[in-house]
């Protein structure tokens, strides 16, 4: 098959070989432009709707989102193109990086500023080559990603230093002249056509070119050009400007400060790491923002994440790669925000260090902090220079040291959002997450060298460069300590924290973690510590609010700032997850500090809130037909509205994960009772939304949790759910075993609704199993004996397949039909797909094409608005029996290898019948 490929980097196009693919309107192609921006990561619902609709989406918004992201994924298939993923908040594409444009763009900066001029040339203009056009063509007005614009730029100036260095001086000429004309205020370029001019012999041309950009600056900015085009424009007047390499392309722009010559630049820098693992991304973005400062505006940027993430090596490792654009040098001090043996550092202290660092004699710093600033800021006042703050705790701890020109750039690190700088300096953050799974790993090989494990140690490192460097530090530091050992070590979740110990050393993952939390402020600690009685691996600020019991408000409050600390991260509008090791060090932190009491209780508000909560959601799935009932249990205000049938199944798909570790938690605590229970009330998303093993495990759980509290009722509802599973998956048996218990449970109960819904599930099991009048006579058992509406609609359309094995087509038809009725009444869209479906089976072998042929389309079109995925996969099924029927085997072939896909990943079990048909049609 040929390569698909996303071009970003000019009009968005899906692109199959060198062919563009036809994907639909700016909607589509926004959507597509976003999840293709961040490859392999996770692209919240919230994210995608604020970046395409802004502040006023509509009100089917997510609608249309999950529609367009199905339509997306049938084009994808039929390419046998790359997957997007339902990925809680929202999606990803499980793409390779190297076939976005835009990454591709990156990988290829990255690699030329390592390679020698001649192949560093030819990659850049491999780059350049990537863009054809303005980026992000065709997309909504309100899609922006100002940062691809800073990385042609960068691309751009880094080409043409390489075509300097390469002597091209002609070339550069023709090329640059019209860019220089039409923006006099890009130094960087203009001083490289100073250099070209200079070289090709066109000394004046040079000189008139600097007399320009100095009337442009000085009438529009009302300063002279910059440093280094002062000193490029004194060595063109002396006649002595060298040429352009690597190694003295910035040798003489430490002279060119007009009050000094000989002046040396400051350089502060520590040593950085020999490599740098991943963070293209950060890089580019830094690199932009350094444009943007040679530009002429005024550039703080914020590097931000939680303990251990590598802002610092990050930053450090970066600076001394761009230190040469800075030709009046590099100023860096340690903070010390979050030392643990030190306090953090004050304004004073820091300033003395950077005057003396400025060649101020002792005896003359002033012992005022006002005048130690102002004297500060006079004497960088005009510099190009680069001020590297590491470590910061707070804004005010950074103002002061913050340079009055625009010609110095500011980085700042911390663990904490320094928000207050956005607002006043107009700083740019940059939350630095974790490495990706193969930078990661080459991190551990660069210590500790390859092995067969690397890929698992580093996943229970969670990526956390802290953690990595610790796990390959110990690796290395010993002979006798395997790779596999590490891991055994580390798999253990209770030990985990202790093995990323540096051995004889007091650094480490958890004294980190333990930094950051000491540092926090009560209520807000306190919130933390409550987390670690939370099951799951999300929270949001209305189970934050059940958990500590106060306002939601409050709670949404308490949880931003958490993420303003980095100790969580805020993935999705009020989706707030922590790092799988701060998950580590939570529940550490919950167990030692809080009592048995504290925790049961955390855990009992935690089951009490999802059991009102997933009742409010099944709700809006459809018609319930158990009498359990958690309406009251939580104010509404207390719980997430969930006004449609979107809102519930995106809060089911989110919280899923949650929902199985509190009932994990639960059972293991004893609360019995609440375990089935719950056990219920999710029972009814995974019957719209069907996935075998984590189906199974709940109603097992649910099962063994009734049984343990010896509740009658609740082991025939769960034996009843497992029955269901065992028919949705056809599974040896079809259920009968716990329909027919369940039957005989609820004969003791006096209870209608159990006793039909047993008859149902018994009905259906003996139908599957052949007993064709037994199972009739149980339907219609069930049918006449239904008080409930909703019992009765599921009744009908059961003896209608009863029916159709038994060969009583008109019948069945009848049912099929009666019962459709009541799906549409009662508003339950899985189950009208379901009799669409059946409907449409039941028409084809009628003879009745064309009415099977309608029925499946309304069908395919509900299940995909509404995310039926494994409805989907037996949908098209029926679609493509239907399309062979009519004679048209092509588009037969086409939906039963649609099927097929569907089926690889929700009904794995089923795909070998599928694929049977689908070889009939080759």
């Amino acid at each position: 098959m040929a390569p698909i490929r996303f071009q970003l980097l000019g009009p968005v196009q899906l692109v199959h070989g060198d062919q563009p693919v036809p994907i639909g309107g700016p909607g589509v192609r926004g959507l597509l432009a976003l999840l293709a921006l961040k490859p392999g990561k996770v692209v919240g619902l919230d994210d995608i709707i604020d970046a395409l609709w802004g502040h006023d989406p509509p009100a089917t918004v997510r609608t249309i989102i999950h529609g367009n992201v199905s339509h997306l994924r049938r084009i994808l298939r039929e390419l046998d193109g790359p997957s997007i993923l339902t990925t809680p908040p929202g999606y990803r594409l499980d793409v390779d990086p190297d076939r976005v444009d835009v990454h591709r763009a990156h990988a290829l900066l990255d690699r030329a500023s390592v390679a020698t001029p001649e192949v560093a040339a030819a990659l850049l203009a491999e780059a350049l080559a990537l863009w054809q056009g303005p980026a992000l063509g065709g997309v909504p007005d309100s899609l922006r990603a100002p940062e691809l614009e800073d990385l042609r730029l960068a691309v751009h100036g880094a080409r043409v230093d390489a075509d300097l260095e390469l002597g091209r001086h002609a070339e550069l000429i023709v090329e640059l002249s019209p860019i220089v004309r039409a923006d006099p205020l890009a130094e960087r370029t203009a001083g490289q056509l100073m250099r070209a001019l200079y070289h090709a012999g066109r000394r004046g041309d040079a000189l008139e070119l600097y007399r320009t950009v100095s009337r442009a600056t000085l009438g529009t900015l009302g300063v002279e050009p910059g440093a280094e085009l002062r000193w490029l424009h004194e060595r063109v007047l002396n006649d002595d400007l060298p040429p352009l390499s690597r190694e003295s392309a910035h040798l003489g722009a430490s002279l060119s400060r007009e009050s000094d010559a000989a002046a040396r630049p400051t350089s502060q820098l520590p040593a950085a790491v020999p490599s740098l693992a991943g963070r293209g991304d950060e890089l580019a973005w830094l690199d932009g923002l350094v444009t943007r400062a040679e530009a002429g505006e005024t550039t703080i940027a914020v590097v931000t994440g939680t303990a251990g993430v590598g802002k610092s090596t990050l930053v450090v490792w970066w600076a001394h790669r761009v230190a040469s654009r800075f030709p009046d040098g590099v100023l860096f001090a340690s903070l010390r925000g979050f030392d643990p043996h030190h306090p953090p550092l004050e304004p004073a202290e820091l300033l003395t260090q950077f005057l003396l660092g400025l060649g101020v004699e002792t005896a003359k710093i002033p012992e005022l902090l006002h005048e130690r600033v102002a004297l500060y800021r006079s004497l960088i006042a005009g510099r190009r220079m680069l001020v590297l703050l590491d470590d910061a705790r707070t804004a005010e701890q950074v103002r002061p040291l913050l340079p009055p020109s625009a010609r110095t750039m500011t980085v700042v690190t911390s663990r904490s959002r320094l928000d207050g700088l956005t607002v006043s300096n107009a700083a740019k953050q940059r939350v630095l997450g974790t490495l990706a799974p193969d930078d990661a790993v080459r991190l551990i090989e660069e210590l500790a060298g390859p092995a067969d494990l690397n890929h698992a140690l580093a996943r229970l490192c969670g990526y956390l460069p802290l953690a990595l460097r610790i796990a390959g530090a110990r690796l290395s530091a010993s002979a006798l300590r395997t790779a596999e050992e590490m891991v055994d070590e580390l798999g253990n979740e209770r030990t985990r924290l202790a093995g990323l110990q540096v051995e004889g050393a007091e650094d480490g993952v958890r004294a980190a973690f333990d930094v950051s939390f000491r540092g926090l402020p009560g209520e807000i600690a306190e919130t933390f510590l409550q987390l670690g009685t939370v099951p799951g691996v999300l929270v949001g600020p209305h189970l934050m609010a059940a958990v500590a019991q106060i306002p939601v408000t409050e709670a949404r409050r308490r949880l931003r700032a958490l993420a303003a600390h980095n100790l969580i991260a805020e993935t999705a509008r009020d989706v707030f997850v922590p790092h799988d090791l701060v998950w580590l060090y939570l529940r550490e932190l919950a167990e030692q500090e809080l009592g048995e009491k504290e925790r049961d209780e955390a855990l009992g508000w935690t089951v009490r809130y999802y059991q009102a909560v997933a009742d409010r959601a099944r709700r809006r799935l459809g018609p319930v037909a158990d009498p359990l009932d958690f309406t009251g249990v939580l104010a509404d205000d207390a719980m997430p509205p969930l006004r449609d049938f979107t809102e519930a199944h995106d809060w089911f798909a989110a919280e899923w994960p949650n929902l199985l570790a509190v009932l994990d938690a639960a059972f293991a605590a004893g609360r019995h009772d609440d375990v089935w229970r719950l056990a219920r009330l999710g029972h009814s998303y995974r019957v719209a939304c069907p996935l075998l093993d984590e189906w199974t495990r709940m109603a097992d759980l649910g099962v063994a949790a009734a049984e343990a509290a010896g509740d009658v009722a609740g082991q025939c509802w769960l034996r009843l759910a497992r029955s269901e599973i065992a028919l949705a998956f056809e599974l040896p048996g079809f259920g009968h075993a716990d329909a027919e218990r369940a039957a005989e449970l609820a004969a003791g109960l006096a209870d209608e609704r159990l006793t039909t819904s047993a008859d149902l599930h018994l009905g259906r099991a003996l139908s599957r199993l052949g007993e064709h009048e037994r199972a009739i006579e149980r339907l219609g058992k069930a049918v006449a004996e239904a008080g409930d509406v909703t019992l009765r609609g599921q009744a009908l359309s059961s003896c209608a397949q009863a029916e159709k094995r038994a060969g009583l087509l008109a019948e069945a038809i009848a049912h099929q039909l009666a019962g459709l009725r009541i799906d549409r009444e009662l508003g339950d869209d899985d189950r009208v797909v379901v009799s669409l479906d059946k409907l449409a089976d039941l028409s084809l072998r009628a003879g009745d094409v064309e009415a099977a042929e309608r029925h499946v389309w309304e069908a395919i079109d509900l299940a995909i608005s509404r995310e039926f995925v494994a409805r989907e996969g037996a949908l098209r099924l029926t679609l493509g029996r239907v399309l062979r029927a009519r004679g048209d085997i092509d588009g037969a072939r086409e939906q039963l290898a649609l099927s097929v896909r569907i089926y690889e990943r929700v009904h794995p079990k089923l795909v070998g019948e599928v694929r049977a048909e689908l070889a009939e049609l080759q």
